[in-house]
């Protein structure tokens, strides 16, 4: 049965800081049935920060399956960055597209491995900063990198955390950076790591940016839905 979107008001308050919890709790239970994003499945199959660094890099302006099949190419051919510096970047493009902006990509990566090896003996630096030096890695890939690839602290926000987190009414922020800054003052820290996985798949099923399905929602209970014009 198909639904119509209609027009919705703001319900009630902001999402209060001590509903945090409860909230996580009901997305932990619900995620069951969801998707995973491609770049955490790949985190849990090979626990490689390289791994991890390289896809998220794929993944950036690119959807969940193509980044998955880009990876699956990519890393049949140069798994480490020793060997990744053994092709050409046309190659790595090959293998790549059509990842958006797969020829700068391309470039990135030689980048970021020859600087792996320079620097770094060939690993990937379990450090916020000195991650951020690499070519093409922006806070999102440092702090996926971080959450994902070491399962240490940090708090990756990309498009759809910042979107839910203002939707929610748990932050005020006009860009991801910002609420990332926002975030690390006022999410408890149980749930930094989590919030990505949680709220990418959310926004992928349920929050979606344009009329999303409010009726099917599993806490639309707690949600002020603020700037939302239209909802299923």
């Amino acid at each position: 049965m198909t639904t119509t979107a209609r027009t919705v008001k703001p319900r009630r308050r902001a999402l209060a800081a001590n509903e945090i919890g409860a909230v996580m709790d009901i997305l932990r239970g619900a995620a069951a049935g969801w998707t995973v994003p491609s770049v955490t499945l790949i985190a849990e199959h090979y626990t490689d920060p390289f791994r991890v660094l390289i896809a998220t890099v794929l993944s950036l302006r690119t959807q969940d399956e193509t980044t998955a099949d880009a990876s699956r190419r990519l890393f049949a051919r140069a798994s480490t960055p020793e060997a990744m510096l053994r092709l050409r970047a046309t190659t790595i493009a090959k293998l790549i597209y059509p990842v958006g902006f797969y020829r700068t990509k391309a470039a990135s990566i030689l980048s970021i491995c020859h600087d792996l090896i320079e620097r770094w003996e060939g690993k990937v630096p379990c450090d916020l900063d000195a991650l951020l030096t690499l070519q093409g890695v922006g806070r999102k890939t440092a702090n996926l990198v971080l959450t994902l690839g070491f399962r240490t602290q940090g708090i990756c926000v990309d498009t759809h955390v910042h979107r839910i987190t203002n939707r929610w009414g748990y932050v005020r922020t006009q860009a991801p950076n910002d609420t990332e800054m926002a975030l690390r003052k006022k999410l408890p820290a149980e749930h930094w790591i989590e919030i990505n996985d949680l709220l990418v798949a959310f926004g992928q099923h349920l929050c979606r940016p344009i009329s999303p399905h409010c009726s099917r929602c599993p806490i639309d209970a707690y949600c002020p839905r603020r700037n939302v014009g239209t909802t299923r």
